[in-house]
């Protein structure tokens, strides 16, 4: 009837629960701020479902791998209500409502800013290196009017939103802001990422301080390349860059490289490398290149000024432990799942490429590369004419006269295409377009809370591991795959209101190693004292395969 309060959260004894191996991260959940939720959004005291439970239910479905509410109706819903203290989680229809509810606040960046505060001003982590990259969210849906991007993976043009993630420097995520039509990673960075890291201990805004000191290193690949724009970093933000070179032309003396070691994604690497001051655009940077056993040189910019040569090389080819994390959530995770369907308007006077214009120039451009090949097979006739011999010059001459007919045809082509493309505008604003055509963008605000949710449960999940890692012979093969198997296996509840604690005690794994491993992990998340969100019960962390069994 609308008087009640949110359910309070009781546990009851229940043995074999399905998927309360979950719980085992729940303390790694709350040390990565998930709680910090509360501190942020707020929802009506009348609804069943308090804020802390709708949370916990969003982090257990990710853990979970239940990629999005819809899955949910094939799941055990008294099970998965038990391991939050409730009768039952959810339906589709009322977590659909509590993640309006908390969206329409519009306040996932807010929440975003305060965990980055907690990830590293007050845990005092490494935030001086920071590795940037977009992500293309492929849109297969018809209501939406996104513009066409090109799809690497795919190797096809195909609507798509932009996403861009902030890592730090051992690939956990930092941040990320969504792209609205089809801006650049330079863009992205000034417009978007630098002011919201402002906001936080990350930067410090206004002047830069007059120190040779960073205050961070931004690492990224060609796509934001531009020497004026590093240059901008540095003098209007003390930004330093890390990046490959593009356009390489020449070649290094290869006596003047030297063999060092260095890290590179916590492996120790040798590769021959060598550093030389170069002028890029009329200003002056360092470059480091690397030489290859084939004698290839991979040549990187920067503009920090004292780092040394073998940690930027190796920060830089380290890059892909972003696109690592981009592929284990796109697998594990499923984070391109639209959560919130709907669309939103852009305002309308907002530059675009106009899309007449670049279909011209598409066409002018496969119309030129076509002219290219020609003339390749037309210019050489002329040297054959003097080397062949005089019977077969007819012949050539012949083949002459028709590449030179094709090239006539190619280049009354090119012509009118020059000229059509003269009567549009290369740029216009979007209230210039037809409404039909008209570019909007999806809904943004719930795809970046579920995403900030995620960032803490990659985050814990990733901490979990280093606590199993230890106790693996194979720790960088097994360690993901054992805490997976913690999540998905079944564990009792043992609640004890009189001394106040609740008890998970995880069933057996799929090998004796493993539940030595998770004996292990329990033991040090018995030391952290974890209280159950909503209650005063003490989380007390067992194991009910044999702990002294050996791996």
């Amino acid at each position: 009837m609308g008087r009640a309060s949110h359910a309070q959260v009781k546990f009851e004894q229940r043995e074999g629960l399905c998927g309360a191996g979950v719980l085992f991260l729940l303390p790694s959940l709350l040390e990565q701020g998930l709680l910090k939720t509360s501190d942020v959004y707020s929802l009506p005291s009348k609804h069943y479902y308090g804020l802390e439970s709708v949370v916990l239910t969003l982090s257990f479905m990710a853990l979970g791998r239940i990629k999005n509410p819809e899955q949910l109706k094939q799941c055990k819903p008294g099970e998965l209500g038990k391991i939050i203290g409730l009768d039952r989680i959810p339906e589709v229809r009322c977590l659909r409502n509590k993640i309006k509810l908390l969206t329409d606040q519009q306040k996932a960046t807010k929440l975003n800013n305060l965990l980055i505060d907690h990830w590293y001003a007050q845990n005092h982590q490494d935030a001086s290196f920071m590795y940037i990259d977009g992500h293309q969210r492929i849109y297969y849906g018809h209501k939406a009017n996104l513009p066409v991007k090109y799809i690497s993976r795919q190797k096809l043009c195909l609507s798509a939103t932009t996403e861009y993630w902030v890592n730090d420097a051992t690939g956990m995520p930092v941040m990320m802001v969504m792209g609205q039509l089809t801006e650049k990673l330079q863009t992205a960075i000034e417009t978007y990422i630098i002011p919201q890291m402002q906001q936080t201990n990350l930067l410090v805004s206004g002047s830069p301080p007059e120190q040779n000191i960073p205050q961070c290193t931004f690492i990224f690949d060609r796509e934001a390349y531009e020497p004026a724009f590093f240059q901008k970093l540095w003098d209007t933000y003390r930004i330093a860059v890390i990046t490959y070179r593009k356009n390489v032309k020449d070649s290094w003396d290869e006596n003047s490289f030297n063999t060092t070691e260095t890290k590179v994604l916590e492996q120790a690497v040798t590769m021959s490398i060598c550093e030389q001051q170069t002028e890029l655009g009329g200003y002056t940077f360092r470059e480091i290149r690397r030489l290859s056993k084939g004698g290839h040189q991979t040549a990187i910019i920067t503009t920090h000024p004292t780092l040394d040569i073998a940690e930027i090389a190796g920060r830089m080819f380290g890059r892909w432990i972003q696109e690592n994390f981009f592929k284990y959530l796109i697998h594990d995770y499923d984070f391109d799942k639209m959560i919130q369907f709907g669309i939103e308007h852009i305002d309308p006077e907002q530059q675009v490429v106009n899309p007449q214009y670049r279909k011209i120039n598409n066409r002018l451009k496969k119309l030129r590369e076509k002219k290219q090949r020609m003339e390749a097979k037309f210019y050489p006739l002329a040297q054959l004419v003097m080397e062949q011999h005089i019977e077969q010059i007819p012949a050539i001459i012949h083949k002459q006269a028709e590449y030179k007919e094709i090239l006539d045809k190619y280049q009354q082509q090119e012509s009118e295409l020059i000229n059509l493309r003269k009567q549009y505008p290369p740029k216009i604003t979007l209230k210039q377009m037809p409404d039909q055509t008209r570019y909007n963008k999806l809904k943004t605000e719930s795809k970046l809370l579920i995403n900030v949710i995620k960032m803490i449960c990659y985050r814990a999940e990733s901490a979990v591991a280093s606590l199993i890692a230890p106790n693996l012979s194979r720790e960088k093969e097994e360690k993901r795959m054992v805490v997976k198997q913690i999540i998905a296996n079944n564990a009792d509840l043992i609640p004890d209101y009189i001394n106040k604690t609740l008890t998970v005690k995880l069933h057996s794994l799929s090998a004796p190693r493993f539940n030595l491993a998770a004996h292990q992990v329990a033991i040090l998340l018995n030391q952290t004292q974890t209280i159950f969100p909503g209650t005063d019960l003490r989380m007390i962390f067992n194991t009910t395969a044999n702990s002294d069994c050996e791996g």
